[in-house]
């Protein structure tokens, strides 16, 4: 379980970018009955993969949800989820629809053989690997209207930050603690 220094710092950075909203886009596969926390903690959330899904399927999508700081369930996604991969976070002006929508658009991507594949750009360990192999059409498309990207590094100590400045892939580790 991260500190309260650690946390602190991290909420810090998560609002740092005034007049937007905080997405948290967590992983089903990695996070503990997550829809059934989503529906208990009444988060505003959605399911990242379309149609109607199998509960089993449900259990391990990746879900959207908006996140504001200090409520339950901020406390118990940075308690809990931070540095055991839950997630990522977009930071976005856009509304949860709008998000939900671009997010959508990337989630599957095609293999050498042009075989369907899930992109789980959503797990940091992914995420963090692939903004920086990204071209500039490449940073377009993953970003949109999210303006940043937030996921912890190797290291649990550490904030990645990621937003495009001009064609560029921007990339600032923060040392929380």
């Amino acid at each position: 379980m991260p500190d309260v220094v650690l946390i602190n710092a991290l909420s810090e950075h998560l609002s740092a970018l005034p007049e937007t909203t905080i997405y948290a886009v967590l992983d089903g596969a990695s996070v503990p009955n997550l829809p059934q926390m989503l529906e208990r903690l009444s988060v505003e959330s959605v399911c990242l993969f379309p149609g109607e899904l199998e509960p089993d399927v449900a259990q391990v999508a990746a879900y959207l949800a908006v996140f504001k700081l200090d409520t339950p369930f901020s406390e118990w996604v940075l308690e809990e989820g931070w540095g055991r991969h839950w997630g990522i976070f977009a930071i976005s002006q856009a509304n949860l629809r709008t998000v939900r929508d671009h997010l959508r658009s990337f989630l599957k991507v095609y293999g050498p053989a042009l075989e369907p594949l899930e992109f789980r750009y959503y797990d940091p360990r992914v995420l963090r690997v692939y903004l920086p192999t990204c071209n500039a059409k490449e940073l377009r498309t993953v970003f949109g209207p999210v303006l940043r990207y937030l996921a912890e590094g190797e290291e649990s100590n550490i904030l990645l930050k990621f937003s495009l400045d001009g064609e560029q892939l921007r990339s600032e580790p923060v040392v929380l603690a």
